[in-house]
């Protein structure tokens, strides 16, 4: 018997139709995998298992193997990735809205797909209501260290450092299959330790930034602004933007605000999942702001914001002058 399925989004229902959609490739992918472990007898598997492709395959060939029955087995597993290859096909589509809507006992049916960029395909909305459907959105710079810790924990059993895995976010990116491998290859690096340091990163091999945007983002709420002016230039020259650290800026004085009003826990609750563990972090900073010094910062942004794109002066200038002003009211207070 094999175990319930088991994916957010999802619930424990077994068999039908289930729908994988969105950017992230990797989470998709992880979860297309538990679906066909917990539907799969392996035993059975050369007459239950078919692994197709949208592009490579026509509408008569689907239709007759969604219409096979299971063989000595509860279950009959289709996997379809590259839906996308089909939606050009009126009798592809229809074939798969008729099976999403009533699909035959002992069926697993599931398609992966990504939806092209623009597309206004009604195919693609009536699968999603149709079938058990998950969107696996692209994973945001700002999630990937909460990302990263929830993996370590429940992947390798360690624990990766906050810091740790904010520089490996920032050396890496938000590419979820090499950030995985990176996290192995550390897990196996500290041997029987329990702890990734930001020291076994670099020591691993891998190039860490001589400014963490991360950690300067903490600067300017821990109100260490002069740490922080001297880390603009740092910043732009590993290639972020004015623009992209105006934005981080504002998003973390919004958590200092709800931290002022809410505190520690009515921060962590309209948190995304992944950055719930800044909560703690940014309520000890919030002690030394006050709401309308929140406001006046989070007004200067807007303004660095609307400069930044119509000026002619530099990223570095409008950056520093907001955090001069900033100073100059912390020390005037």
């Amino acid at each position: 018997m094999n175990a319930p399925v088991s994916i957010p989004g999802l619930g424990k229902q077994r068999g039908g139709v289930f729908y994988l959609h969105g950017e992230d490739h990797f989470r998709k992918d992880l979860a297309l995998r538990a679906l066909v472990e917990a539907h799969l007898d392996p035993a059975t598997k050369d007459f239950n298992f078919d692994p197709i492709r949208g592009g490579e395959t026509d509408a008569e060939t689907l239709a007759s193997v969604i219409a096979t029955p299971p063989m000595m087995a509860e279950w009959r597993v289709i996997v379809v990735r590259d839906v996308e290859g089909l939606a050009n096909s009126k009798h592809a589509r229809e074939v798969l809205l008729n099976v999403a809507k009533s699909p035959p006992p002992g069926l697993a049916l599931i398609l992966s797909c990504a939806v092209p960029a623009g597309s206004k395909a009604k195919f693609y909305t009536e699968l999603a209501r149709s079938a058990q459907s998950v969107e696996f959105r692209a994973i945001t710079d700002a999630d990937v260290p909460g990302w990263l810790m929830k993996r370590a924990r429940e992947e390798h059993d360690v624990e990766i450092e906050v810091d740790a895995a904010r520089a490996l976010g920032v050396a890496i990116g938000t590419n979820l299959g090499v950030l995985s491998q990176e996290l192995e290859k550390l897990s196996d690096f500290i041997g029987e330790r329990d702890t990734i340091t930001v020291d076994d990163v670099a020591a691993a091999g891998t190039k860490l930034p001589t400014q963490d945007r991360w950690r300067w983002f903490d600067l300017v709420g821990e109100r260490k602004f002069e740490e922080a002016r001297i880390g603009i230039p740092i910043l732009l020259g590993q290639g972020d933007s004015g623009v992209s650290l105006a934005i981080g800026l504002a998003s973390h004085f919004l958590r200092l605000g709800i931290a002022l009003e809410q505190g520690a826990g009515g921060l962590e609750a309209v948190l995304p999942f992944h950055q719930k563990f800044l909560a703690k972090r940014v309520a000890a900073q919030c002690r030394g702001w006050s709401i309308p010094e929140v406001d006046r910062a989070l007004a200067g942004l807007l303004d660095v914001d609307r400069l930044l794109k119509a000026s002619p002066h530099t990223d570095e200038h409008f950056l520093e002058s907001w955090l001069l002003g900033l100073r100059v009211q912390a020390e005037a207070a």
